[in-house]
């Protein structure tokens, strides 16, 4: 997959956007989008992704693209839910007297396994619904934590988290990340009260049916795509860099009153 961004190329009403940005799941799908965005609107990037030996290079192919645009990009292969890796990325952060001025979660990584089966061996497990609820939603808390505490959120700071409308509807063996998806829309809520004081603003973004390789997990993913395109009022798929663009927008200066909320980023398919 080629990646084909210029910050000389930018767009006349593209924001332009100083600092750095956090970005938790940055090799694939929406956290690469929004890497690349950010880096073309003139930000640093400080990214945290889970790649084997086989997905590895999409990784560094997004680096690499980063550093191309003159910016500074700093890439963690380690687990964004794991406590030492917060740890590291925050002493990394600390050395460098770096300021984080946008913080995306975009960690996609739960079971996919139904509630209920014939056998019991083919049901979701304890430890896996608990597994799904603290990467995909209670990491985002954990996160924040910890960067507040060390005092490296930048002022007028924006943090964003990616949901989808499986918060408000079921699909088979979605049950999981659906809990964790209302959690995640929950937390957001209760970081933009707290956070409000300290004028850093909390968004949950909520996406439409797109085609990236979390997407592509779940069973019966074929049948979500075709329904995305047949439903959705704009005629076509949500793509990732329809979601990095609604960001880039938000973090420019102007949006401090935009706190708490669900936005769709969907082209209407959420209404619809």
């Amino acid at each position: 997959m080629s990646v084909e961004v210029s910050s000389a190329n930018r767009p006349a009403d593209m924001p332009r956007l100083e600092g750095w940005a956090l970005i938790l799941g940055v090799s694939s799908g929406f956290g690469r989008a929004t890497a690349l965005e950010l880096a073309a609107a003139g930000m640093d990037i400080v990214g945290v992704h889970l790649d084997r030996r086989a997905t590895l290079p999409q990784a560094e192919e997004v680096k690499s693209a980063i550093e191309a645009m003159g910016r500074q990009a700093l890439f963690f292969n380690l687990n964004a839910a794991a406590p030492e890796t917060r740890l590291q990325v925050i002493q990394a952060l600390q050395e460098r007297q770096a300021r984080i001025r946008v913080f995306l979660h975009s960690l996609a990584f739960g079971s996919l396994k139904p509630f209920i089966a014939d056998r019991p061996e083919d049901a979701i497990s304890q430890p896996q619904l608990e597994m799904t609820l603290d990467v995909m939603a209670n990491s985002l808390v954990y996160w924040v934590q910890d960067l507040v505490r060390a005092g490296l959120f930048a002022p007028h700071a924006r943090i964003f988290a990616m949901t989808s409308a499986g918060s408000a509807r079921a699909w088979f063996s979605y049950g999981a990340v659906s809990a964790a998806k209302s959690a995640l829309e929950s937390h957001c809520r209760q970081l933009a009260v707290e956070l409000a004081p300290r004028g850093i603003t909390v968004n949950a973004l909520r996406a439409g049916i797109t085609d990236t390789p979390a997407l592509r997990k779940i069973p019966g993913h074929e049948e979500m795509l075709q329904q995305g395109i047949q439903h959705n009022p704009s005629g076509r798929l949500t793509r990732p860099e329809d979601v990095a663009k609604a960001i880039a927008v938000l973090a420019s200066s102007g949006t401090d009153w935009i706190t708490g909320n669900v936005i769709n980023v969907d082209g209407g398919e959420f209404i619809a």
